[in-house]
């Protein structure tokens, strides 16, 4: 019996290994979801207060609004997904079936209709930035469950985060990077129609990441088959597990601060930075060609400045591919060794800690000190860049956990629950984001002149303020006790158990054979 059950678990082991190609068909799913999120989370605010022309403050009531209310249907979508029986899974079927509704929310969320009524255009706003998140969490939240469930072995479990967000950082890349060249380019001088076209192009190769998502993965772990569905239980399981509660605190400051910090270095860039000084490095860099000539990607991307004008669009392009390319290289090079020597929790505390550091010394260059600038994101993306992949990888030892200590899983409700503070935090972020901008007095509209208290207003939330919301994070995530020596013990005990749990079932289906005959 001992003998059969050890045999088990160690085919068990070997059947939660994941392929290679399975781990890239799942990442594409974050390529897909990361061109729709760095938009909200970098441009969204800009949006609202450039091309719909809203006042700081009332663009970010409108993310406030629409990201808590939509934040409650998290819950609702893991309870659902937890509850859902298809031959294909609980977590891909809901990847297939929202792929086409999120696409086109997302088109609709940044079409400026040519409203009027600033009243109206609020209300727009809001409606359809609800149905983008709604959307979103009816295919994030089992999305992102379903890594969770693709294996319980730890290691594979971190490489699928890892791979996973290589395809966040290609996203991240595309977006922070080529959307202000590319709404240059398809505009041509008319920026809704650019705007319109940009997220266009981005929600067709969504649709198409989330098909290929659905057909290369599968599912490997079900709840225990004893397991009774019970709303109460999983509640109180889920809101009575330390392990989740800390994740919880961890996400919401973390996102509060990555909304705020991304909406703000846009402001930054436009408004703080010396633009002379901008196009001058540019010029360092080769990027600038009066007769508008140079390499054909570069050329392609409109990535090429030919005056002074162009330099807070390809300046801030710039800043954030490089931004991208070294947190890229971070989590390839850096993610999956620090975790596997020193542990999540570990890493995950000193690097966000450096991120708190970094980001904080935003405040110290200058208008003309571009380069600063510029060395202070490369270190800041690479402190944070190991963490990008292990916030999700936790979650999934989350859910292990909860099984582990009250032999029942909910996955989909565990992730949900996180979901939800990430939802929270981006409204938070943005919220906080605008409503600082408003009350330094921030003139909004295209051109808008802005006064030396608006300035402090952006730096402000372009640094200290980011930083001190980190440095929360790390407080909360210090209460999160899966350490690594834990982590293995308890995946080990997991696998005892459903070896057991399929014996047991092997020997049920073989003794009523027996008695018939």
């Amino acid at each position: 019996m001992e003998k059969a059950q050890a045999n088990l678990v160690k085919k068990n082991m070997r059947t939660e290994k994941v392929t290679f190609r399975e781990k890239v068909g799942y990442s594409l799913g974050d390529v897909a979801a990361n061109l729709v999120f760095q938009m909200m989370m970098i441009f969204q605010l800009k949006f609202y207060t450039d091309i719909f022309g809203l006042d700081g403050a009332v663009a970010g009531s409108v993310l406030l609004v629409a990201r808590i209310v939509d934040a409650f249907v998290d819950p609702a979508v893991g309870l659902l997904t937890d509850r859902t029986h298809t031959r294909w899974g609980k977590f891909r079927p809901w990847v297939l079936w929202t792929a086409l509704p999120f696409c086109v929310f997302y088109v609709l969320a940044f079409w400026n209709p040519g409203i009027e009524d600033k009243g109206l255009v609020a209300l727009y706003a809001t409606v359809s930035y609800v149905l983008l998140m709604s959307m979103y969490s009816f295919n994030n939240t089992p999305y992102s469950a379903l890594g969770g469930v693709m294996t319980g072995d730890i290691r594979e479990r971190t490489s699928i985060t890892s791979i996973r967000f290589v395809g966040s950082t290609v996203a991240q890349f595309v977006v922070q990077g080529l959307t202000l060249p590319l709404v240059s380019k398809f505009g041509g001088g008319d920026d809704g129609r650019g705007w319109l076209c940009t997220v266009g192009l981005y929600a067709a190769i969504c649709f198409v990441c989330f098909v290929i998502t659905f057909l290369s993965t599968r599912e490997r772990i079900s709840p225990p088959p004893q397991q009774v569905m019970n709303i109460r239980e999983d509640i109180r399981e889920l809101f009575s597990n330390v392990p989740w509660r800390a994740m919880f605190g961890l996400t919401l400051f973390v996102f509060i601060t990555l909304a705020m910090w991304g909406s703000a270095m846009s402001f930054y860039f436009q408004n703080y930075v010396d633009q002379r000084a901008l196009f001058e490095f540019l010029d360092g860099m080769g990027l600038v060609r009066p007769d508008g000539e140079g390499p054909f990607l570069l050329s392609t991307f409109n990535l090429i400045a030919h005056s002074e004008s162009d330099a807070y669009a390809i300046g801030f392009s710039l800043f954030n591919m490089v931004g991208a390319l070294v947190q890229f290289v971070g989590v390839v090079l850096l993610s999956n060794f620090l975790a596997n020597h020193y542990g999540k929790k570990l890493t995950f505390v000193v690097c966000l800690s450096l991120t708190a550091i970094f980001t904080a010394m935003f405040w110290l260059p200058g208008p003309m000190d571009v380069t600063s600038m510029f060395v202070l994101c490369i270190l800041k993306s690479l402190a944070y860049a190991p963490t990008v992949p292990l916030l999700w990888a936790m979650i999934g030892d989350v859910a292990d956990h909860i099984e582990y200590v009250n032999h029942r899983r909910a996955t989909g409700f565990c992730f949900s629950g996180v979901v939800f503070a990430l939802k929270a935090g981006l409204g938070l972020g943005g919220a906080f984001a605008g409503l600082i901008l408003s009350g330094y007095g921030y003139a909004s509209g295209l051109g808008a002149v802005q006064s030396d208290s608006a300035i402090t207003g952006i730096r402000l939330v372009g640094s200290l303020v980011p930083a001190a919301l980190f440095a929360l994070g790390v407080l909360a995530l210090l209460f999160y006790p899966i350490t690594k020596d834990f982590n293995e013990q308890m995946q080990a005990e997991l696998a005892e158990r459903r070896a057991r749990q399929q014996l047991t079932e092997s020997e049920t289906s073989i003794h009523p054979r027996i008695n018939k005959i």
